[in-house]
């Protein structure tokens, strides 16, 4: 089962959080659009307070089927980071029920990440944690112990939500604990749950980007890991008429770090829909 919020009448918006956050970096957005939109947002399972996976895990069916069971014929997908793949696929897979997109700091389904920012990773993030307890944190099922779940979450959030070339000091304090509470559990959801593996369109969105018939916005935060940031290029320039707006000074999260911006952005993307 899913968790969600619904709020507003009119066509409607459905906003699919970042992998390392839950629905509550929706906020401002949610409350935003609501006066002109039925907008839903909803917790991946295994995240916040979805379900966790049964014995299948495949995020963008999730999606459709929270629409059908909300009698959600047709809506515009708003995605952030990975959430933003999910929504790729939905409209790949389902083309008639996804009226727009709006991708923002978005990830690629079957998108092959370069290896200089793999290495950042676990220099920057992995390294949080000894190598022994993240092993076994990532068998699934783990007892995890006091303190690693958010020592893991600063460092994520310091790496993608501010970015690789800034630092804690260029979020807000509001910003930044928001960040590190959903990140924190996040982790502790993924590690004290059962470890499946996650099933993806196929053949993969990233060799289909040409098949996206949805009016496509995308959003980059110029603060992001540049490895991120090339995907927003490749969207971009994917997907036929895709509009792209670049963001200075912000990383992985903009909803969370510019939310008056990404409203804007979006209310004005969202009215320019029939």
């Amino acid at each position: 089962m899913l968790s969600y919020d619904e709020a507003g009448q009119g066509p409607a918006v459905i906003l699919i959080h970042a992998g390392i956050a839950d629905r509550r970096m929706w906020d401002h957005q949610f409350a935003a659009l609501a006066a002109s939109h039925r907008v839903i947002r909803y917790d991946w399972r295994g995240y916040g307070l979805s379900q966790d996976p049964g014995q299948d895990l495949c995020h963008h069916e999730d999606l459709l089927a929270l629409m059908d069971g909300l009698g959600v014929e047709r809506a515009a997908l708003v995605g952030c980071s990975m959430g933003g793949a999910y929504a790729v696929e939905a409209a790949l897979a389902a083309p008639g029920r996804v009226s727009a997109l709006a991708l923002i700091a978005s990830g690629l389904a079957g998108h092959v990440w370069p290896q200089d920012m793999l290495a950042q990773a676990r220099e920057r993030v992995h390294s949080a944690v000894s190598a022994e307890r993240l092993a076994r944190y990532r068998q699934g099922g783990a007892d995890v112990e006091e303190g690693d779940a958010r020592a893991m979450a600063r460092a994520q959030v310091l790496w993608q939500v501010a970015g690789p070339e800034r630092g804690r000091e260029d979020l807000s304090r509001q910003v930044w604990e928001r960040a590190v509470t959903m990140c924190e559990g996040v982790f502790e959801r993924l590690w004290r749950g059962p470890a499946l593996p996650e099933r993806l369109l196929d053949p993969p969105a990233a060799g289909r980007l040409g098949k996206v018939r949805a009016p496509t916005l995308v959003i980059n935060g110029l603060a992001d890991v540049p490895g991120i940031q090339q995907v927003s290029d490749l969207l971009a320039a994917g997907i036929e008429g895709a509009r792209r707006v670049d963001l200075p000074a912000t990383g992985h999260l903009p909803p969370l770090e510019r939310p008056e911006r990404v409203t804007a952005l979006l209310t004005e993307w969202l009215a320019d829909r029939p």
